[in-house]
């Protein structure tokens, strides 16, 4: 009778426990949102990136569980929080790519293409960078990184540069792929200066990372919060520490420019904007966003001048809602 009445109030505190969670992510969806959302309805409860196609009005977004979506914006679709919810499109699923995960994407405007970063995220024994076109979704190239013969490798995100040429990170072994604008493998970038002193805080190591318009790469490294600055226009890629004041960057994800002075990094919390007087020498914290608690942000991009964040997981069932929250920074 002891054994009994002790399980059950074990059962009955369990379930207070673990309702509470449940209760505070209920709340927090039916709760107006403080700043511009756009919600779209997914086949899928994980996505990982998320980019502004202007051109073509509408976000593309990654499936962890492989493949690449688009939602539509309609010209008339207004800035109300309260505006009808959006739909994802499924516009690249590729059979030769099944059973492993889009990750970070980037558009590559002049090329009318979109550049994907392919990885098997639980065995890190593929790794690939595939390119598609963007009016047809033909797949241009796919390029293997990293097969089960190497050493374990996690490709994570992509940037591009004027010249076509795609830099992957890999965050398992901290290291940058450089793949031809023709999709041929060229080099890969290493760096003591990637590798954090503690050995946890390589667990998650490169992750996102963006091309400035000056000729370098600006990367996060994401447990230890280092961000670096890579001249790509130098034949050794020369890396550099950028010191960054008014705040830790541990934890940072996904990287967008705002302009060639200010970066948005997402992650945990959602966003943080750094600004660089110095061609990104050095940089600060300048401001922050407090997104939604219960969601994780991943990526940024901007569209019309306004800060998007993705956020990972999805809400619903059987419909799975997402939420692309707008990033409004305050000191």
């Amino acid at each position: 009778m002891a054994f009994s009445l002790c399980s059950t109030k074990t059962l009955l505190l369990f379930f207070l426990i673990s309702a509470i969670p449940v209760a505070f992510i209920i709340s927090s969806e039916l709760a107006k949102p403080p700043t511009h959302v756009y919600h779209y309805h997914s086949s899928g409860f994980f996505r990982e990136c998320a980019k502004w196609d202007d051109l073509n009005r509408r976000f593309l977004v990654s499936f962890i569980e492989g493949g690449i979506g688009e939602i539509a914006v309609p010209e008339d679709h207004g800035s109300s929080s309260e505006e009808a919810v959006l739909k994802e499109v499924t516009v690249v699923k590729d059979p030769a790519l099944a059973g492993n995960s889009s990750l970070g994407i980037v558009v590559d405007r002049p090329r009318n293409r979109l550049l994907v970063a392919i990885s098997d995220v639980l065995g890190n024994k593929y790794n690939a960078l595939a390119a598609y076109d963007l009016s047809t979704w033909d797949r241009l190239f796919l390029t293997i990184l990293a097969g089960p013969d190497n050493e374990k490798a996690f490709a994570d995100d992509v940037a591009v540069d004027a010249e076509g040429n795609a830099y992957v990170t890999d965050a398992k072994s901290n290291k940058i792929w450089k793949v031809g604008a023709d999709g041929k493998f060229v080099s890969f970038i290493r760096n003591p200066l990637f590798i954090a002193k503690e050995w946890y805080k390589n667990l998650i190591g490169l992750n996102g990372i963006v091309y400035h318009p000056d000729g370098f790469l600006i990367v996060i490294h994401t447990f230890s919060g280092m961000l670096y600055k890579i001249d790509v226009t130098k034949e050794d890629h020369e890396v550099k520490l950028i010191k960054v004041a008014g705040g830790s960057l541990a934890f940072g994800d996904g990287l967008e420019l705002l302009s060639p002075t200010k970066l948005v990094v997402a992650g945990n919390p959602s966003g943080r904007l750094l600004e660089s007087l110095d061609v990104w020498e050095t940089a600060s914290v300048v401001a922050k966003f407090k997104g939604p608690a219960h969601r994780l942000a991943s990526a940024a991009t901007v569209k019309d001048g306004r800060v998007y964040l993705n956020h990972i997981l999805g809400m619903g069932y059987p419909k799975k809602q997402h939420a692309l929250v707008e990033a409004v920074f305050s000191i």
